[in-house]
């Protein structure tokens, strides 16, 4: 039997990767950051290639490896692994998602414990020959309000161990249903300022996206309990530097904690170094020796279950769909996805169950895919990093959400075919439904139980509203008047002068202040901004 070439790239465990050494079918290759030319030699007869974050697999490297079949990121971040390349060559690539989570969790908790007691400051201020008692006064953590903003593997973990501090833990995560926050004994809240007023130490865990860059700014800032600490961990995206650095200089917070930033190493001018207040480490969340081991074992068991089972654990990409299915589903797979990412923007409580619902000439086979593609896009909207076709089944799971598939042999007149994302949350149901209304024409044409037809692109404004007479005038006046450019205007309705949606496609982002006026208008029930 020959045997599977394994070669990596980057400097992952060894002792983590003993495993590919000692099993007979496995020929592991160590060829540490390889000049171009002996990477190409190399790459001839490898079947899989491991790396870290150093080695950029790219569609030309990719197509220099005739035999790959599994590209391993050994980590969590694939952004330098071209997974579309990689898919189109029947490539699997995984990852080792759960191995840093201790990790990160115990850094998380050791930065709030330093930052309760000033510990680091203590220790500089001993070595420096002082002896301040009285200037170093801590808190305790028992008895004070922890707030987890994000209840993913990260957030769960450290919600335990505050708890087991004596801790009251409140959290807050769009896919998180009360029932299951409260049985993980946490509290849960709707949103980052109900979440702040009441915590002591803050918390992040959530993933950087476009949506939540600057998630803490001047304006959340205010909202913080005076004299509460903020701990990031996660993304340092997430956080106006200069904003928190003036809530921490004029005492709104009595400190912060920081392993992430923006721009890493830290530049020099950063207002953030100055602050005594404020603790800073250089990204070590995942830098114990037991993480890196953990993530080449998690790694090495990619491989071997690739080799002996040829089962792709951890699969970013779409190894489970033969490629014969995801060429007749043609445009169908991004509708779907394109659906569920639009549902994710509408949704404003827990989430409990997701299912989609077939109408028409949908083969037994395609079904599949789409649920998952529609989960993956619904799930992307919170969670961004790591959701994929394979994760996001197991995403959902994690999270206590339930997923479904219907058919329904009833088609509705005017469609072939008709695709409906639908799902149950704290507050209720909300649905959309997508058909193509061409060869390549897709559409969202229900909302609820509401008729529209609506391009599935760009920059959007979806108002739930009472149909009435100059309500569509009102909106449009209201985003001229703030230099907001509708480039399509969408309407539906139930009944005259009962419910309706109007969804509009602008031109430019809509600052918060614009939707929050938009909310003011008589008969508007709700706005949502959605970019697709």
């Amino acid at each position: 039997m020959e045997k599977l070439k394994v070669l990596v790239t980057d400097a992952i465990d060894k002792e983590g990767l003993q495993s590919l050494r000692d099993h007979p079918g496995i020929d592991l290759h160590y060829e540490l950051a390889p000049a171009p030319e002996q990477l190409e030699k190399t790459l001839k007869g490898v079947g899989a290639w491991l790396v870290r974050s150093e080695t950029k697999v790219t569609k030309d490297w990719i197509g220099k490896a005739p035999d790959l079949r599994l590209i391993g990121r050994a980590g969590v971040g694939v952004d330098n692994i071209d997974i579309e390349a990689a898919t189109l060559r029947g490539i699997a690539v995984v990852n080792a998602p759960a191995a840093n989570t201790i990790a990160a969790c115990e850094h998380t908790f050791g930065l709030m414990i330093s930052l309760s007691r000033n510990i680091p400051q203590a220790d500089a201020d001993v070595k420096a020959g002082q002896w301040k008692r009285a200037k170093w006064m801590g808190s305790e953590l028992q008895g004070k309000t922890l707030g987890v903003a994000g209840l993913g593997r990260i957030g769960r973990e450290v919600a335990k161990r505050a708890i087991a501090f004596g801790m009251k833990v409140v959290a807050m995560d769009p896919f998180v249903s009360i029932e299951q926050a409260k049985e993980l004994g946490v509290t849960k809240v709707e949103g980052l300022k109900e979440l702040v007023a009441e915590a002591d130490f803050v918390t992040l865990h959530v993933p950087g996206s476009e949506k939540t860059k600057h998630l803490i700014n001047k304006e959340s800032l205010a909202w913080f309990k005076k004299g509460a600490r903020l701990i990031n961990c996660a993304r340092g995206e997430l956080i106006d530097d200069a904003a928190l650095a003036d809530a921490v200089r004029s005492g709104h917070l009595s400190g912060a904690a920081l392993d992430v930033f923006s721009k890493e190493p830290l530049p020099a001018e950063s207002p953030l170094r100055g602050l005594p207040q404020i603790i800073l480490t250089p990204h070590l969340g995942a830098s114990t020796n037991e993480a890196q081991s953990k993530v080449a074992s998690e790694l090495a068991a990619s491989v071997l279950a690739f080799h002996d089972k040829g089962i792709a654990l951890n699969a970013l990409n779409l190894p489970g769909f033969d490629a014969e299915t995801l060429k007749s589903l043609g445009a169908w797979l991004e509708l779907s996805e394109t659906l569920g990412r639009f549902l994710g923007q509408m949704i404003d409580a827990g989430v409990k169950e997701v299912s989609c619902e077939f109408e028409g000439e949908f083969k037994a086979a395609q079904r599949r895919p789409l649920s998952v593609a529609a989960l993956k896009g619904l799930l992307s909207t919170m969670l961004a990093q790591g959701v994929t076709y394979v994760s996001a089944p197991a995403l959902a799971a994690d999270r206590g959400i339930k997923t479904s598939e219907s058919i329904e042999p009833t088609m509705r007149a005017g469609y072939r075919q008709l695709l409906t994302v639908k799902a149950k949350t704290d507050k209720g149901e909300i649905s959309v439904g997508g058909a193509f209304i061409g060869p390549n024409e897709p559409r969202i044409v229900r909302f609820g139980e509401l008729g529209i037809e609506v391009r599935p692109q760009g920059k959007m404004i979806v108002l739930s509203n009472q149909d009435r007479p100059g309500m569509i005038g009102r909106v449009g006046v209201l985003l001229g008047e703030s230099k907001v450019n509708i480039a399509d205007m969408r309407v539906g309705r139930r009944s005259p002068k009962g419910e309706a949606v109007m969804v509009l496609t602008v031109d430019e982002e809509i600052p918060a202040s614009v939707r929050a006026k938009l909310e003011d208008i008589d008969g508007i029930t709700g706005v949502r901004w959605v970019k697709l």
